[in-house]
């Protein structure tokens, strides 16, 4: 049976990227710091095992490694998700926020890449890193989240090149707005802040996206599923933005924006 870990695995994309891929028949090893969240996530799939833990921690990139191992043989893919969305301006950041951030969305990435790396070389595997597009565009207040988000990129880069010529692929995907937990709280901010509710602040956010809506949780899942397949089996190295084409609008140009083109 192939084998799956999946960090940040309790809410939002992680848990709905462990229901995609247990539903597919991998393995699942579910990592994140709250045991409750992971022990419900594991009751909608059939081969799992919960392993808590923080991925701050070099120890539990071993557990996550060694799980994988006694439940399933080996390890064939990884899906690095935890992450936190705290962030600031630069200048209004303090060094602890800013380690924080970087430390869970940057460093546990990379802890746990690197505990299961020979996993991944053994199997000829395949990662993802859940990035952002803030990986790749500026957001206001947001420098070490954007900061984190690009490093995660660059490091699936990194590997997918260091780590291509024994067969392991690692790719990062960069999803906009989606309707997860952080999602939900940010706009509940926004809302609070432009006199409207959770879902005018959606609206808000999404007025010059090309679909006008945010993304659901499952939709990241079914990328990650494709990436991690053999469907997949050429794509490494991508930095692949799912994100209702929000990345192709110049948003100098959305003040002529005023409604759809008439078909």
């Amino acid at each position: 049976m192939k084998a799956v870990v999946i960090t940040g695995a309790g809410t939002g994309i992680g848990a709905a990227c462990a229901r995609r891929l247990g539903a597919d028949g991998y393995g699942i090893v579910l990592s994140g710091r709250r045991p409750e969240p992971l022990d419900e996530v594991a009751m909608d799939i059939e081969h799992v095992v919960v392993v808590p833990g923080d991925v701050t921690d070099p120890d539990h990139g071993v557990a996550l490694v060694d799980a994988a191992r006694a439940s399933f043989g080996g390890l064939d893919g990884v899906v690095l998700n935890a992450g936190v969305g705290d962030s600031a301006a630069a200048g209004d950041d303090t060094p602890e926020g800013w380690g924080r951030t970087i430390g869970i969305n940057l460093t546990g990435a990379f802890l746990v890449a690197r505990a299961c790396l020979p996993s991944l070389v053994e199997r000829r595997g395949a990662l993802v890193g859940i990035s952002s597009n803030s990986a790749l565009r500026a957001s206001p207040n947001d420098a070490s989240y954007a900061a984190s988000k690009a490093g995660l990129s660059m490091l699936c880069k990194a590997i997918a090149n260091d780590y291509g010529p024994l067969g392991v692929r690692a790719n990062a995907v960069c999803p906009g707005w989606v309707r997860t937990p952080m999602g939900d709280a940010s706009m509940d901010g926004l809302g609070e802040l432009r006199g409207t509710d959770r879902e005018g602040a959606y609206a808000l956010t999404h007025a010059h996206v090309p679909l006008r809506r945010p993304g659901e949780s499952e939709e990241i899942a079914s990328v990650v599923a494709f990436l991690l397949s053999s469907d997949a089996s050429y794509v490494s190295g991508v930095e692949l933005l799912v994100d209702g084409g929000g990345d192709v609008v110049d948003v100098s140009a959305t003040a002529w924006a005023v409604s759809p083109p008439t078909l």
